[in-house]
């Protein structure tokens, strides 16, 4: 199995650097000062492949508890706010939307 590192990286427009952290499995994003957090308001955004492998090496080097850290499309509005770029980092990023069935 080869590793995401390993792979080839394609950007086909903005993204930023998200994994979960491992003690609550929050989503958590990479932010410009090296560190994680959990808004992705403040997430460093990547546009070209070299920017995003390095930010991804960066990250999977840092050891603070983020599980498999990869890239995720994001959308950029007019106003420079920031939103999941797909139907999953949506669900991610709002968690589970559906009331789930209660055992009983």
């Amino acid at each position: 199995m080869t590793s995401p590192l390993q792979q080839k990286i394609k950007i086909n427009g903005p993204s930023v650097v998200t994994a979960n952290r491992a003690w609550d499995g929050v989503v958590i994003y990479r932010d410009a000062k090296q560190g994680w957090t959990t808004e992705i308001a403040q997430a460093a955004i990547v546009r070209t492949a070299d920017e995003a492998r390095a930010m991804l090496v960066e990250s999977a080097a840092d050891d603070v508890g983020a599980i498999g850290p990869y890239i995720a499309p994001v959308a950029v509005n007019d106003n420079g706010a920031i939103t999941p770029g797909n139907l999953r980092e949506q669900i991610r990023a709002q968690g589970v939307t559906i009331d789930l069935p209660v055992s009983a």
